[in-house]
């Protein structure tokens, strides 16, 4: 194989090289609304996830990130990432409704092997927004 070659789509390649939305350091406190986590040591993949919502709207304003793993698992959270907070932000209930599918298609694909980066991203912001509601719920 050619030490050159790059299997992924060119998407993948861009989001993996150069992520949006990624966390270099920890947190302050106050900084987020909510944090999610999904993955495990074991399989190699972990994603952490903070998350700003407008009160009033529920739009997510602010999504941050770090994920320790695999090329698909960085580019499929910098893609989820975007298109949570694009455009002034996407309501928590329409975010809640992105498949896994959809990341897939904004990358330009995965191998089928890696399908599971593409969950992680979306479980991670579940746990978010589950421990967003638990606060922010009257």
């Amino acid at each position: 194989m050619d030490k050159n070659s790059w299997t992924y789509s060119e998407e993948v390649k861009k989001n993996f090289l150069h992520p949006k939305n990624f966390l270099e350091k920890e947190p302050k406190e106050g900084d987020f609304d909510a944090q999610g986590e999904a993955g495990s040591a074991a399989c190699g993949d972990i994603m952490k996830v903070w998350i700003k919502v407008d009160l009033k709207s529920e739009k997510v304003k602010k999504f941050k990130w770090q994920t320790w793993g695999c090329a698909s698992a960085i580019a499929s959270t910098s893609v989820f990432s975007e298109m949570v907070t694009e455009r002034g932000g996407m309501e928590i209930e329409k975010a809640l409704k992105i498949t896994p599918q959809q990341i897939i298609e904004r990358l330009h694909g995965l191998p089928s092997i890696k399908i599971h980066c593409s969950v992680l991203a979306d479980q991670a912001f579940k746990d978010a927004v589950k421990n967003y509601y638990a606060v922010h719920s009257s």
